[in-house]
């Protein structure tokens, strides 16, 4: 069929028009997507986006602003929101808390956290947010309900770096990478109605983890290629496990307590110690840069950020090897599991 130039150039725009908006109604739908339940939560710390991935897949479906200088992740409860500590940055310490809807997978508006610097650690319960704010040697706990700063606690400690919460609520943890000691802070007396009871142990405790019985918590001593084993009841370091790590990381327990992942920033690999005998179990290179860690709820899987090759690495915990890597943005860390209820 012969066509003349008027027609063709008609057709041409028309064709140019119609991709347009194609491509558009695609962003819009993106923009709009849901995220999937459960959805795996990745800190692009370089290009300060948070990614979300459908574990089933291993493919990124969304991609949301995080703010400045992200660090660590966690999500709400209920799977409805992620909030994000924006920590430092070359400019100096940051005071905000990103929050992101994975809804609608949209930023909202940061927290803003006042004289409150350098939020790293993170942990939700009960409905709220619990943070360490390093620069002020203090945790403190936001209510999203109420949007304030309920709560905030004095560990006494230098650079107070990550946190994690008791089952029950009633006590908390953290590492203290600057006094090399582990904080165990519960309900007690005084003004404040609170213990703190500073443990020393190696140097530069950074990954932590209470065992699911509650009974332990074990730290990953950066500094030293070393973990210290604390009974909680007794608040003493009841061993000293060398691990031969060259810059642990992260450490994390099993849902079931037998195993215990520990990333090795420095050396590529994840060490796998038996919690029962205390020795390790093996130790598997995963690739460049292991950093934030997490396990499946259901303990099927691991996933560690190797933020010097751009991916996450998926291990399988019955075999203990690398089944897949997800391919991510600049320098991923964080990581968080989210699931709607």
């Amino acid at each position: 069929m012969r066509m003349f130039p008027r027609a063709v150039n008609l057709f041409v725009r028309l064709t140019a028009c119609c991709a347009m908006v194609s491509a558009v109604l695609t962003g819009a739908n993106r923009a709009g997507a849901q995220s999937p339940s459960p959805a795996l939560l990745v800190l692009e710390k370089g290009d300060e986006q948070l990614a979300i991935v459908d574990p089933s897949s291993l493919k990124v479906v969304g991609r949301v602003p995080s703010g400045g200088a992200p660090h660590e992740v966690v999500a709400s409860d209920d799977g409805q929101f992620a909030y994000i500590s924006n920590y430092a940055s070359e400019k100096g310490t940051l005071k905000t808390l990103s929050v992101i809807d994975l809804t609608s997978q949209k930023a909202m508006p940061p927290v803003d956290l006042g004289a409150l610097r350098a939020p790293h650690g993170l942990a939700f319960a009960d409905g709220k947010v619990y943070f360490t704010a390093e620069a002020n040697k203090v945790i403190g706990r936001y209510d999203p309900a109420s949007h304030q700063v309920d709560w905030v606690l004095g560990t006494g400690q230098n650079v107070t770096h990550m946190m994690v919460l008791s089952k029950d609520l009633k006590t908390i943890f953290t590492s203290n990478i600057g006094s090399d000691s582990i904080c165990i802070i519960e309900p007690g007396g005084g003004r404040n109605g609170w213990n703190v009871t500073a443990i020393p142990v190696g140097q530069g405790p950074e990954g932590l983890d209470l065992s699911p019985d509650g009974r332990e918590v074990w730290a990953a001593n950066s500094g030293q290629g070393s973990v210290s084993v604390i009974d909680v009841a007794a608040k003493r370091v009841t061993a000293s496990l060398d691990v031969k790590t060259q810059r642990s990381n992260r450490l994390k327990f099993t849902p079931d307590g037998k195993l215990v992942l520990i990333s090795d920033d420095g050396g590529g690999e994840v060490v796998f110690v038996d919690a029962s005998t205390r020795k390790e179990r093996k130790r598997l290179k995963v690739g460049k840069g292991p950093e934030g860690t997490l396990v499946q709820p259901d303990g099927a899987k691991a996933y560690v950020a190797l933020s010097g090759e751009n991916a996450v690495a998926v291990i399988d915990l019955k075999s203990l090897e690398v089944t897949a890597k997800i391919a991510t943005g600049m320098g991923p860390d964080g990581l968080a599991w989210a699931q709607r209820k």
